[in-house]
């Protein structure tokens, strides 16, 4: 499937090349030249959409985030124009579209570079029959920050410190803390970070795709990170749980693409859910809320999909069943589940349809 997906992709960028090229050639001061120089103003007319191709230097996906996006509004912009040229019974004068459309273009991916690189806060209130410990359970969770891409080790150092501020009972983290390309530097700094938070309860981190790596390409294993997160405080769940005063349990899942990756229902070691224990669930991918509803479990919480990322990316995975759920809370059952958008992204810099983001999540016994 995701072959497909990004086949598709890469077909779509090198039709836009082509489409970009063509439409750049329709500028006037192009269309002057064509008269005298007809390669030259080919040339020229590939010059931008060269220029655009530079940002496949930060890697391919942002190149074609950036060409498709143009290629796109540029095709809404022409269509609109000629509709209106047609309606007002007007001749093509000057290439205004193509003006429009770079501008909107900049517009939004401008936009998309902002909300991938500013962190914002979200705060959840959830209440619960269960006492927890007598008093209301803070939770600071964050997902995806995929170390390199729009976060190095010394950012995500200042974004712990804003979690830190927010006074966190106990620290979630739901995968994909690395990227394939992530730099064992930054993965130290990152982890140096974690270790100096303060909390009640403690640090809890579930694995990602991305975490266990797709290319080799890092300067250090998964087991060296393990270690790393270990040495300062992070107590990593690969399909285990561990309860807290008999009160509140947290269960780390493998990632849903792992092989060996329990059930739910195989947790058998923890409280049931006709206990007072709150348990809380860590699942990176939020695709198996049938069967942890039907586990009576508390809270789960979730990464993987960027809010949907680039938009329309999170409707797709919606419509083919990839994903429960793309962003934010739902209720099923006594179950409440959560997906974060993530405090970066994978590969691509910008965030077209979403925002970064860490949560604040209040669980307040009623």
């Amino acid at each position: 499937m995701w072959l497909a997906i990004f086949g598709a992709v890469g077909l779509l960028g090198i039709v836009s090349i082509f489409f970009l090229t063509a439409q750049f050639h329709r500028f006037r001061c192009v269309q002057q030249i064509a008269e005298q120089h007809k390669l030259l103003s080919w040339i020229l007319a590939a010059l931008p959409v060269a220029l655009l191709g530079c940002t496949g230097f930060f890697s391919l996906f942002a190149m074609f985030t950036v060409l498709i996006h143009l290629m796109v509004i540029w095709l809404v912009c022409v269509l609109i124009a000629a509709i209106i040229r047609k309606c007002m019974h007007r001749e093509r004068t000057r290439n205004y579209e193509g003006g429009a459309a770079l501008l909107m273009t900049a517009a939004v991916l401008g936009a998309g570079w902002f909300f991938a690189h500013h962190v914002y806060e979200t705060d959840y209130r959830i209440e619960t029959e269960k006492p927890l410990n007598g008093k209301p359970l803070r939770i600071v969770m964050f997902a995806d920050s995929h170390l390199g891409t729009t976060l190095d080790g010394e950012q995500f150092a200042k974004q712990v410190g804003r979690m830190q501020a927010a006074e966190p009972d106990m620290v979630c983290i739901c995968g994909d803390f690395v990227d394939d390309d992530t730099e064992k530097a930054d993965m130290l700094a990152a982890c140096e970070a974690l270790g100096k938070m303060q909390t009640t309860y403690g640090i809890y981190y579930c694995n990602g795709n991305h975490d266990e790596g797709y290319f080799n390409a890092r300067d250090f294993t998964l087991a060296e990170m393990y270690e790393t997160m270990e040495e300062n405080g992070v107590n990593v769940l690969e399909d285990r749980g561990c309860v807290i005063d008999d009160r509140i349990a947290v269960i780390g899942r493998l990632d849903a693409y792992a092989e060996t990756r329990l059930p739910v229902s195989d947790f058998a070691d923890l409280p049931d859910a006709d206990s007072d224990c709150y348990r809380i669930v860590l699942d990176h991918q939020p695709n198996d809320y049938a069967a942890e509803a039907d586990a009576g479990v508390d809270l789960v919480l979730s990464g993987h999909t960027h809010g949907g990322h680039i938009w329309p990316a999170g409707l797709i995975g919606l419509l083919i069943g990839a994903n429960d759920r793309v962003y934010g809370s739902e209720q099923r059952g006594n179950t409440t589940f959560i997906v974060t958008s993530g405090i970066s992204g994978w590969a691509i810099p910008f965030k077209t349809g979403t925002i970064s983001e860490y949560c604040v999540i209040d669980i307040i016994p009623v």
